[in-house]
């Protein structure tokens, strides 16, 4: 049973006691007891082990009193659930193995069943409820982003295969993000049946794509996902301050920001309809806490007490972060935001 409902008011706009406080990549490389379970082992083989999973999940909730908590996952998952060759190699990210090219290369990707596909990851929701007070975040990595792996074969800094195909061949690129909207909504629908009560899509590199072509080649993909959820959800992007009106327009009872910009502009940008979600930059806890403190308190200053904040870093947490920064920055927003 949630007792901690801070975020999921927030997320409707609903007054609350706090501002409430959650970290992408909570649960990761900056704390040892996460080192310690999962050892050398590849992040999607600890995702197919419900107990591990759920562990790792649990981990920052031990450490420090979060507003929420994401399961252990991670974007690639649903992929590689359908067959894709994909791995990720430490220090570079996701790999695949035989990217898509040309357009004979989609028939690999078919629909994702995830009661067959990845039951291990709705058996770690399922488990994960059951120990929680707060609520649990399910996720899905976006259309775009899903396919500037699978284009390029992993981490790009320019997109240039994936634009390529975009541009050149835009009846493979529907259908490939036709494909791509299909996995994803499917995925986060299975997460909420199995007991995730908030999700979020991150679109970590849309952010390379100008408003005009994310409205014609993104947008209507990631409409067809977030409509109609039956939970409320977060659409985060990097990079985005100039897309924040379109992503706005495709979806999500809150947006995401990265710590580019201002809170509050981005606020006006987007409007006052939606919930805000960031954005202290997480390079900024890697340092001393007088230096996190500062920065976080402007957040805070920009975010003025206004409903639907939700405090959050304005990407993952960083491997080299101290938990102690993590444990006084959420004990900082919670003194300082409450009503």
């Amino acid at each position: 049973m949630t007792v901690n409902d801070r975020l999921l008011r927030a997320l409707r706009r609903q007054s609350v006691d706090r501002t409430p406080v959650w970290f992408m990549r909570q649960a990761g490389r900056y704390l040892p007891e996460y080192r310690d379970v999962r050892g050398d082992r590849d992040i999607l083989e600890v995702c197919r082990e419900p107990e591990l999973a759920v562990e790792i999940t649990l981990q920052p909730l031990r450490r420090m009193p979060l507003d929420a908590a994401i399961v252990f996952s991670d974007i690639m998952q649903p992929l590689a659930a359908i067959g894709v060759g994909v791995r990720i190699e430490a220090g570079t990210g996701p790999v695949v193995d035989e990217p898509i090219r040309a357009a004979a290369d989609l028939e690999r990707l078919r629909p994702l069943e995830p009661d067959v596909d990845e039951p291990y990851l709705l058996e770690t929701i399922r488990l994960a409820r059951k120990e929680l007070s707060v609520p649990l975040i399910g996720f899905a990595g976006a259309p775009f982003t899903l396919a500037t792996y699978l284009v390029d074969g992993g981490p790009s800094r320019d997109h240039v295969r994936t634009k390529a195909l975009m541009h050149e061949d835009p009846a493979a690129w529907r259908s490939l993000m036709e494909r791509l909207a299909s996995i994803v909504r499917a995925h986060l629908d299975a997460q909420i049946e199995a007991g995730a009560q908030v999700v979020q899509l991150f679109d970590s590199w849309v952010g390379t794509l100008d408003p005009l072509d994310y409205d014609r080649d993104v947008a209507p993909f990631v409409r067809r996902i977030l409509e109609d959820l039956a939970v409320p959800s977060i659409h985060f992007g990097v990079g985005t301050a100039h897309l924040l009106r379109e992503m706005r327009d495709a979806g999500g009872d809150a947006i995401g920001i990265d710590w580019r910009m201002p809170l509050d502009l981005a606020w006006e940008a987007f409007g006052t309809d939606r919930a805000i979600q960031g954005n202290l930059d997480p390079a900024v806890c890697t340092g001393s806490w007088p230096a996190a403190e500062r920065k976080a308190l402007q957040v805070l200053e920009r975010a003025a007490m206004r409903d639907g904040h939700v405090f959050n870093l304005g990407h993952g947490v960083l491997p080299e972060t101290p938990v102690e920064n993590l444990q006084r920055l959420v004990d900082l927003v919670h003194e300082r935001t409450e009503r």
